[in-house]
């Protein structure tokens, strides 16, 4: 009975040994990982469009196209460009990671918006008659 007993106890303690080394030495890196990732990514898209602005032309249309990773870590994301006040900003996140980066520079005087994921080329379009 006492070897019962005892294999009982290890063995639950087995499972949550399990458990908690998948969230500890995993999950909890992976998400950190995400997180500088998505740094990186809304700080060169923020570059990307302040230095669209300061070769816009007064009148017409520029366009340039960029590449950013298709997943991070494993998983899809998502970049949405979104108002805060006066501010706006660059939120990248994948519904359990979220980070958001400021766009430098033009956020008083330039309207940005719209979204994109990782996957494919992506576009920055500038219009000098605004949105269409």
């Amino acid at each position: 009975m006492e070897y019962i007993t005892i294999t009982s106890v290890l063995m639950v303690m087995m499972v949550i040994l399990i458990l908690a080394v998948n969230a500890a030495f995993m999950e909890g890196p992976a998400d950190r990982l995400r997180y500088h990732a998505f740094v990186d990514i809304g700080n060169g898209i923020s570059t990307r469009i302040v230095d669209l602005y300061v070769i816009a032309p007064v009148n017409g249309t520029i366009t340039t196209a960029f590449d950013i990773p298709d997943d991070v870590a494993g998983k899809d994301y998502y970049v949405n460009v979104e108002m805060s006040g006066l501010d706006q900003r660059i939120v990248v996140t994948d519904g359990k990671v979220r980070n958001t980066v400021t766009i430098s520079g033009i956020g008083a005087t330039m309207a940005v918006a719209g979204n994109t994921t990782g996957a494919g080329w992506n576009r920055i379009r500038y219009d000098s008659r605004g949105f269409e």
